[in-house]
């Protein structure tokens, strides 16, 4: 029985694994959102939480700590200077997984991962995409493929 083990082994050795989430967490600082099985998703959430969190620390210290984790001095900004300070508020759960169906080469569960405050930024944005869309409705067509087709008269 397994009492008292966390993580999981994902049928790869220690410092196979260790460089795996490091190089995942690395892209999900990267790119915000990224598409992984749901078991690797599921245990990247629990490393890329900590890293949240000593972003929001703020300090030399956390960050030095972070960048002994990732090694990747780019990554360590973003992640101090960005993704960091979206969390300030909230207590956890910095990470969300969406389920996204099964990978059609050999059947595996996939799932997206990404950071939990893309939803507030992304309706900002919805807002400020419906407003100009409003704007160009009133403005008429600004360009000929715009356009609606004219049809040819059946002769």
């Amino acid at each position: 029985m397994r009492h008292q083990i966390s993580g999981r082994k994902l049928n790869r050795s220690g410092s196979h694994r260790k460089a795996l989430f490091r190089n995942l967490v690395t892209a999900l600082i990267r790119h915000e959102r990224i598409r992984t099985t749901d078991a690797k998703a599921k245990e990247l959430r629990r490393f890329a939480d900590r890293l949240v969190s000593l972003g929001k620390q703020a300090t030399l210290a956390a960050r030095r700590r972070a960048f002994d984790r990732i090694r990747d001095s780019d990554a360590v900004t973003k992640l101090f200077e960005v993704i960091a300070p979206r969390f300030t508020s909230r207590p956890g759960g910095y990470t969300r997984i969406i389920k996204l169906g099964i990978r059609h080469g050999d059947a595996a569960p996939i799932s997206m991962i990404e950071w939990t405050g893309q939803d507030e930024q992304a309706k900002k944005k919805a807002k400020g995409k419906k407003k100009t869309a409003d704007a160009k409705k009133e403005g008429g067509h600004k360009h000929k493929h715009d356009a609606p087709k004219k049809r040819a008269a059946a002769g």
